[in-house]
């Protein structure tokens, strides 16, 4: 099938068959298609959009693409499961996740991502581990899933080449923003890992790629019926990002507050609630438990028994990393550590969190460009919430900093971010709508 007929038929409006979508993903990977002739076609998707059968059969052809996990090989296994977010600051729920749900009988292979604009990625953060490492054969995750029960791994490069040369074409052609595109995206490394059943965490926000609720409805829609439509059970939670997620923001400070959350000594209330959530629904969904009440007391009981955080320690020791994790600090520290204090008294309104996102970038726990080397040392701890009461003198948060420059333009800037009331404000919730499906 010729490029330029496929890219006329999404230009004029009308869906594409499974064959022209077929060819579309086989010429991306084998190079029959043009950047442009793709860049042509991905702004066509963006402004006519694809439907339903359109969605999942692109999601499908971009699976195929590559290598897809089989698991049948291993006879009798645990269920496996997983869970992708579309992204916050200071969402380190997965750090917490993986274990918890491996304590209580699943297995989970969680592939996940690097840094994204002012996003946080799950592999940087636990990169700040001395050792770790995200790239594994198939036979030492293998091993690591029968050791742990979780792996957080990176994504092969076998792994949905299609959709890889897509997204990099897609990202300088002002075509992201396509709910079709980002569904099949997701999904497609997603039924590569042989999944039987997956959470989503879809969030919104400033500090969130659908910054609106109807936004992210719409996304939490077409996630969850093109991958029930490939033969994956699916849920979808809306969820708040106004706010820091947690009171870390920045690779190392959040992996701290991960193992501070497993031991069971430091909880923040809105990310334990959005984690047993997220753990509860997808042991619901992987038939590990009956119901959510179910579900939440065996969340509860793999954190007060401690087998998560043990789940946590044999995972990072399985890929590298020292084996004491979660008895003694391995993690980095910042040179520079400096108070923000709030200037008047008040209670926290609001706060600028995409803003706060991308200062933590500029201080170097994120990427610029792809190839800058990340310090896991710097972000924020101890920042406040929304709702909070501040005297005059009293922390807004703390910066961690590579040097003291660094650190006083750093403190300026939440300064500038963080907005306090002289009225009460209501904190609001952290889950925002009930899992779609």
């Amino acid at each position: 099938m010729l490029p330029q007929e496929i890219i006329r038929t999404k230009r004029d409006g009308h869906p594409l068959t499974a064959a022209q979508i077929d060819a579309f993903v086989d010429g991306l990977v084998t190079g029959g298609w043009s950047d442009a002739q793709a860049s042509a076609l991905a702004m066509a998707v963006v402004l006519r959009g694809m439907d339903a059968a359109e969605t999942v059969a692109l999601t499908q052809a971009m699976t195929r693409s590559g290598e897809v996990l089989r698991w049948d090989d291993l006879g009798d296994h645990p269920p496996i499961l997983d869970k992708h977010s579309t992204g916050g600051v200071g969402d380190k729920v997965s750090l917490m996740l993986a274990p918890i749900v491996a304590a209580c009988g699943g297995w989970v292979p969680m592939v996940s991502g690097r840094g994204l604009g002012h996003t946080g990625g799950t592999l940087d953060k636990l990169e700040s581990l001395p050792g770790y490492r995200t790239q594994l054969t198939r036979d030492e995750l293998v091993a690591t899933l029968r050791s742990a029960g979780c792996a957080i791994v990176g994504a092969s490069p076998t792994v949905a080449p299609a959709d890889r040369r897509l997204y990099a074409i897609r990202d300088v052609t002002a075509t992201v923003e396509s709910t079709a595109l980002i569904t099949a995206s997701i999904l497609s490394k997603k039924l590569a890992a042989g999944l039987q059943a997956l959470v989503m965490d879809v969030k919104t926000g400033d500090g969130a790629f659908a910054s609106t609720p109807e936004h992210a409805r719409e996304l939490a829609l077409s996630l969850v019926r093109v991958a029930e439509g490939a033969g994956l059970p699916t849920r979808a939670i809306i969820t708040d990002m106004n706010q820091v997620l947690g009171h870390t923001a920045g690779n190392a400070l959040e992996v701290q507050e991960a193992l501070d959350y497993l031991r069971g000594t430091r909880r923040d209330p809105r990310l334990h609630t959005l984690t047993r959530t997220l753990c509860a629904e997808l042991l619901v969904l992987g038939g590990l438990a009956g119901d959510m009440a179910d579900a939440e007391t065996r969340v509860d009981r793999a954190l007060r028994s401690g087998e998560a955080l043990e789940r946590f320690e044999r995972m990072v020791h399985a890929q590298g990393g020292p084996a004491d994790v979660g008895s003694r600090s391995r993690l980095p520290k910042a040179p520079v550590q400096r108070v923000v204090v709030a200037p008047h008294a008040g209670w926290v309104q609001s706060m600028a969190v995409r803003e706060l996102g991308v200062l933590v970038v500029t201080l170097g726990g994120g990427r610029r460009t792809a190839g800058d080397v990340i310090d896991p040392r710097v972000g924020l701890s101890e920042v406040c919430q929304i709702g909070d009461r501040r005297e005059t003198g009293e922390p807004l948060a703390i910066v961690h900093a590579a040097t003291e420059a660094a650190a006083d333009e750093a403190v300026a800037q939440v300064r500038r971010l963080v907005t306090l009331s002289e009225a009460p404000v209501a904190a609001g919730s952290v889950i925002l709508a009930a899992a779609c499906h």
